[in-house]
């Protein structure tokens, strides 16, 4: 796997929008979110276009991404925000002009779609992270922001990941394994499923996180990955954060809890839960595809690229 170069003070980075339409009158803020970490700001066309729920047509959205990874004074890309319409653009995109240009890609939720095929097409590791609409420009918290510059600016080496204090991990299964830390939004992942984007699991350690999706939806979505031996191709199994995957009251329902048991408990992997990472605040920065060493035994993850 290719590790991109870190940002420096006075890079120059590009803002693009590959899924959703942003509100415009964010854009200046966006910009100014950047500038404060000292970084100089390209806005991409789709960020000011609009097509219907999209932030542009397919073309116009695939152009900002194979244009700003082609352009070699642009150091990083950052994703605006998530949406819907990041897998309607995998067959527009140069994944080799990528991978001869190789540089900071983040975002997270619809942008797993991208994370997926970069990963994997390119050789790249991305980085699931905070986006400029929807957290930069409210502010992140010190732990979130920490995560956030430690990663992209490497002002000193991340060798393990934590949980804010008070917020415990949790093992499911206890066990050691190591590989590629992949996967993202569990939506997506399940609708990279029989294309020729569909995630690889075998030999990798799988995250997992989602957000307002009750527990019997989160159930089948998991049910989906184990029947299509996702779940037993993996080596481990992090669980982020199931944001306000909750059932309506009254209405019956298994727990969250009760789902994990059910279909991840028997699979006797190392599987840990509640790392801070997913649609919440605080958030962790994760490197999908580097390697990393998850130890359910004592709770730990470890990077180890």
């Amino acid at each position: 796997m290719i590790k991109p170069k870190p940002l420096q003070q006075g890079d120059s980075v590009a803002i693009i929008a590959p899924a959703s339409p942003s509100d415009k009158n964010l854009i200046d803020k966006c910009i100014s979110s950047l500038n404060e970490l000292g970084l100089k700001v390209v806005v991409g066309e789709s960020c000011l276009s609009e097509h219907g729920f999209l932030s542009g047509t397919d073309d116009v959205r695939a152009n900002d991404i194979n244009c700003m990874f082609a352009d070699k004074n642009i150091k990083g890309i950052f994703a605006l925000r998530g949406g819907y319409g990041c897998a309607r653009l995998l067959d527009l995109i140069d994944f080799k002009l990528i991978k001869k240009n190789p540089k900071i890609f983040i975002g997270y939720s619809d942008i797993t779609a991208l994370h997926i095929a970069i990963n994997q097409k390119s050789k790249l590791i991305t980085y699931h992270g905070p986006m400029i609409s929807t957290e930069l420009i409210k502010g992140l918290d010190k732990y979130s922001a920490d995560y956030y510059k430690k990663f992209i600016f490497e002002h000193e080496k991340v060798e393990e990941l934590f949980n804010p204090e008070g917020d415990n991990l949790e093992v499911i299964n206890s066990g050691i394994a190591s590989g590629q830390l992949i996967g993202g939004n569990l939506s997506l992942i399940c609708s990279s499923l029989g294309t020729k984007y569909e995630i690889n699991t075998k030999n990798k350690i799988l995250f997992l996180e989602e957000v307002e999706e009750v527990p019997y939806k989160i159930d089948r979505m998991l049910t989906h990955l184990k029947q299509s031996g996702k779940l037993k191709d993996a080596n481990g199994i992090i669980l982020g954060a199931f944001t306000n995957c909750i059932a309506p009251n009254n209405k019956k329902s298994l727990s969250l809890q009760e789902v994990f048991n059910e279909i991840i408990f028997p699979l006797k992997k190392p599987t840990i839960s509640n790392l801070v990472c997913g649609h919440c605040l605080p958030t962790l920065t994760l490197p999908l595809g580097a390697k990393v060493l998850l130890d359910a035994n004592n709770k730990k993850i470890k990077i180890l690229e």
